[in-house]
């Protein structure tokens, strides 16, 4: 069958990476989905209730989006009433982002997704979720610093 991806063409760490995060991301969507948000903007939530405000540019480079889709997913964030945005103290260029009242209370009430990676990884022993951590970690590590030549060259 043309369409079958469980034959050997497609069992590289790669494909099998790109599926286990389809999946893992399909339950976040669906499960956020009741409270009105999209995973991008989970994590802008987690990061601005977990750490406080944070630099909309330092937010770009830890979620690894271009900055249109950021700008995009806090404008949603900004007209919910979910995220401000300030002028930073000291670059009034810069955005400053700060969970609101409301985004707290909501994020309080979101529920926890840890149940995600426990049905993935649960049972599965230590070592070899540590090693798939260590080769996605060192693959991702390299095909960075290569497509940073590339831009480069």
């Amino acid at each position: 069958m043309a369409n079958n991806l469980n034959d050997a063409r497609h069992d590289t760490v790669g494909a099998w990476a790109k599926r286990c995060y389809f999946a893992g991301r399909a339950i976040i969507d669906d499960t956020l989905r009741r409270h009105g948000l999209g995973a991008t903007q989970w994590y802008v939530l987690h990061q601005l209730a977990q750490d406080g405000p944070t630099l909309q540019r330092e937010l770009v480079r830890m979620l690894q989006v271009e900055r249109a889709t950021a700008s995009i997913v806090i404008g949603a964030l900004v007209r919910k009433n979910l995220v401000e945005q300030i002028p930073d103290r000291v670059d009034q260029r810069q955005k400053l982002l700060r969970i609101t009242p409301s985004g707290q209370a909501l994020w309080d009430d979101l529920p926890d997704l840890t149940f995600i990676h426990k049905a993935a990884f649960d049972g599965l022993d230590d070592a070899d979720v540590a090693v798939a951590i260590r080769v996605l970690r060192t693959a991702t590590e390299r095909l960075d610093k290569l497509s940073r030549k590339e831009t480069d060259a």
